[in-house]
């Protein structure tokens, strides 16, 4: 015996008792208001801002690279290597992301579109990557 589910029945089923409510709900906010990714969402969102030319275009390059190039959406590895919490913490079960080249190399094969890191990660992998790969400075404000 076959048995088959309707996409309808079966997300209903998966939502419960909240099914109605949720499958039925309206935004708040109008949809005309939104801000949607898209292949020229620098240009449509930054354009009229004040930034300079050259921030644009370090824009327009960050949203063109990476598995999600030209989308309108990032994905961005964040590395703090031990300045907010300890290395040992994050990179213990896999010691070989001590070195800061094997950071990037995770963020190349996950194809991310950028890296966003420490300066002492940045220095010790620019010279090889800064051409072909965008990097990110992770910049840390402590205020007492």
């Amino acid at each position: 015996m076959i048995t088959t589910f309707s996409a309808a029945s079966s997300l209903e089923s998966l939502l419960g008792q909240e099914a109605q409510s949720l499958l039925t709900y309206k935004a708040k906010v109008s949809k005309d208001l939104l801000h949607l990714p898209g292949t020229d969402f620098v240009e449509r969102i930054f354009l009229n801002s004040d930034r300079n030319s050259q921030v644009l275009r370090s824009l327009q390059q960050l949203y063109s690279t990476g598995r999600l190039a030209n989308t309108g959406y990032l994905s961005i590895l964040p590395v703090d290597q031990g300045i907010e919490h300890s290395a040992a913490t994050s990179f213990a079960p896999n010691p070989i992301y001590f070195d800061p080249e094997n950071i990037i190399k995770l963020a190349l094969e996950g194809g991310c579109n950028s890296v966003a890191t420490t300066l002492g990660v940045l220095g010790m992998v620019s010279r090889k990557y800064a051409l072909s790969y965008f990097m990110l400075y992770k910049m840390f404000i402590y205020q007492s």
